[in-house]
């Protein structure tokens, strides 16, 4: 499914291009990373299956069996997505600026489920969705669309966000990641919060930011 192969890329993104693949912790970060991304998936696809949404299991359920393939499973993809960064990216400006402002918000989003994973009851977990699922939902929005401004160009990395923007919010995984695990959620974006964090140029543009602002 092109859904469940874009899906799994969005794992890869940061992975590819990021400075902090030379850091000992990198091996660390990609197995949390797809590891999380698996449970994840897995219990969404349950989720589905257990409302009938056959359709919405599936493409879950396919997004996971390629995340449980290891690094042969993705090879392929990983050589797309490394091919469009070379020729878009790699010797070009990239919006620095957009991408701090993705981390900063990506930052908030953390903050948001950490809110959530401190609820002791499942009416309280049902309480704060309802109060707070839209903003939630508006954050990421926010967040993937500032990742389309990084990746401009026409190709693989773009296609990816494009997708995983239309399954979040048409498709409604974020919500159903939020109710199945929010634990798993907060990691995943913990792992590429600091993946992101790494580049040098998004942390001068954060200087940059903090400058202006004195």
């Amino acid at each position: 499914m092109a859904m469940a192969r874009n899906v799994t890329v969005i794992f890869l993104i940061i992975l590819i291009a990021g400075p902090t693949s030379s850091d000992s912790s990198f091996p660390m970060q990609y197995r949390t990373l797809v590891s999380l991304g698996h449970s994840l998936m897995m219990r969404v696809a349950g989720l589905r299956d257990s409302r009938g949404d056959r359709a919405g299991a599936d493409r879950a359920r396919a997004v996971a069996e390629i995340l449980d393939r290891g690094w042969f499973g993705l090879f392929k993809m990983m050589l797309s997505t490394g091919r469009d960064y070379l020729k878009n990216y790699a010797w070009r400006e990239m919006n620095w600026g957009e991408l701090h402002d993705a981390v900063s918000e990506m930052k908030d989003l953390l903050m948001r489920l950490t809110e959530l994973n401190g609820m002791e009851s499942e009416g309280m977990r049902s309480a704060w969705l309802g109060r707070n699922y839209q903003s939630v939902l508006k954050a990421s929005d926010s967040i993937l669309r500032k990742l389309l401004q990084v990746f401009r160009q026409s190709g693989a990395l773009r296609e990816v966000v494009e997708t995983v923007k239309k399954e979040v919010v048409e498709g409604g995984l974020l919500r159903d990641c939020l109710e199945v695990g929010s634990n798993d959620l907060k990691g995943l974006l913990q792992v590429l919060y600091h993946l992101l964090s790494g580049f040098p140029s998004a942390s001068a543009s954060a200087s940059d930011h903090t400058a202006a602002e004195l």
